[in-house]
């Protein structure tokens, strides 16, 4: 069977409990890149089943590190997933007939994430990133976290899924959201921005009902009611650890 032309890279540490997942999902692609920060589990045994375009590079930030694995990839078109992530069936179709067509620039896709033992409801509204693209278009800007593309040409929202195992339980969305908001506070005192009590007070039901009402979260059941929460004291803990900074 011929392979997909297009460069997959994905940046990782210490994750043998997912990669062999993602690589599963992208084997019949051209090439796989992985850039590995430093693991000390088995996640560079399973990647060298799949891939011997292995390469070790520092932690640099979410954005350089990225950046950095994009510019090794070959092909011209390029697709990013995370390495607790993986390709839909349905996504991968999507991907050769825009290769085929050759017409547009990238592909705007939803991420439907795995919490607390199901997938989001299907009604529910998903957040979407441009995860494939022409490699000469796209580049990420400087950014500590929450790092997306930034693609210079014709985007079309695609109708297949990218699936994310990264928060199956409640112990690491918390740990996420302590570090994410650490790394956010720090980026936005960088920008010389500044705490208020307005925001302080308001971030939190603002961020809850976007979640729950506005996203739908509410189709989710349970579950959603407390990704809603968690999403919510997130917010609040940026601009809480914000305050702390400007002190």
């Amino acid at each position: 069977m011929s392979k997909i032309v297009a460069s997959v890279y994905i940046i990782c540490q210490d994750e043998a409990k997912h990669i062999r997942r993602v690589l599963e999902s992208v084997k019949d692609f051209d090439e796989v890149v992985i850039v590995d920060s430093g693991s000390s589990d088995e996640t560079l045994e399973i990647a060298k089943e799949y891939t011997d375009k292995i390469y070790h590079q520092e932690w640099l930030g979410f954005a350089a590190q990225k950046e950095y694995a994009k510019e090794l990839c070959s092909n011209e078109w390029v697709l990013n997933l995370d390495a607790d992530e993986q390709l839909s069936p349905e996504l991968k179709v999507e991907i050769e007939k825009i290769i085929e067509e050759d017409s547009i620039d990238g592909l705007d896709i939803k991420i439907s994430s795995k919490y607390l033992g199901s997938f989001n409801h299907p009604l529910s509204k998903f957040n979407r990133r441009i995860r494939f693209f022409r490699k000469s278009k796209g580049y990420y800007p400087e950014k500590l976290v929450h790092e997306s593309i930034v693609v210079n040409g014709v985007i079309k929202r695609a109708k297949g899924f990218i699936f994310d195992y990264g928060i199956l339980d409640l112990k690491t969305h918390i740990s996420k959201i302590n570090d994410y908001s650490s790394l956010r506070a720090k980026e936005k005192a960088q920008k010389l921005k500044k705490a208020s009590l307005v925001k302080l007070v308001g971030v939190f039901p603002l961020s809850f009902f976007k979640s729950y009402i506005i996203k739908r979260g509410f189709l989710n059941g349970i579950r959603g009611f407390i990704a809603a929460t968690n999403n919510a004291y997130y917010a609040f803990l940026k601009e809480a650890k914000l305050y702390e900074k400007n002190m």
